[in-house]
């Protein structure tokens, strides 16, 4: 029976972990930003906060570019550098181009445009010479909101986990006695 008790209360508890998670990671995702009142729609704000990582990058790699402001998307381009990328929707959109092979090294501009917008965003990144690593992605990105929120939430039922075994092997034994 206290075996019976003790997994209700844990299931509970993992269904309670799980769905506030969820909860926290789809508004962060989606939820309107606080107090500018746009709701992250791109209402002809244009793009803004332009970030690329890496900043210095080698022929043939890839590399993320980010701007906020584009709530409907938008597209990424640097002629001769790589080819034009989409922008995806959201209150920060994001796009992952390619450097070509060829591509000159040296101090280059990439442009961002808003599908709602006609206003142009530059930012600058360095292409660097010869081939970057062609390993993978592995262990050269961090985590994601869902990946560190899920993370959490395993953490914490564990050890709730245990802790409710060691208060359970804490009781004494001949207390009914």
């Amino acid at each position: 029976m206290r075996v019976l008790r003790a997994l209700t209360v844990a299931a509970a508890t993992c269904v309670a972990l799980g769905l506030s998670t969820t909860l926290a990671v789809a508004d962060a995702a989606g939820g309107p930003p606080p107090g500018n009142g746009r709701g992250g729609n791109g209402s002809g704000n244009g793009p803004s906060n332009v970030t690329v990582n890496p900043y210095s990058v080698h022929q043939g790699a890839t590399m993320q570019v980010s701007a906020a402001g584009c709530g409907r998307g938008g597209t990424v381009w640097s002629h001769g550098n790589f080819p034009q990328a989409n922008l995806s929707a959201g209150s920060i959109g994001f796009a992952t181009v390619r450097i070509f092979n060829h591509a000159s090294p040296g101090n280059h501009t990439l442009s961002v445009k808003c599908h709602d917008n006609s206003l142009v965003a530059t930012h600058r990144f360095t292409i660097l010479r010869g081939n970057g690593a062609q390993g993978g992605i592995g262990g050269s990105i961090g985590p994601s909101a869902a990946e560190t929120a899920i993370g959490a939430g395993l953490v914490g039922t564990a050890a709730l986990g245990a802790g409710i075994h060691v208060m359970r092997r804490r009781r004494p034994a001949g207390a009914a006695g």
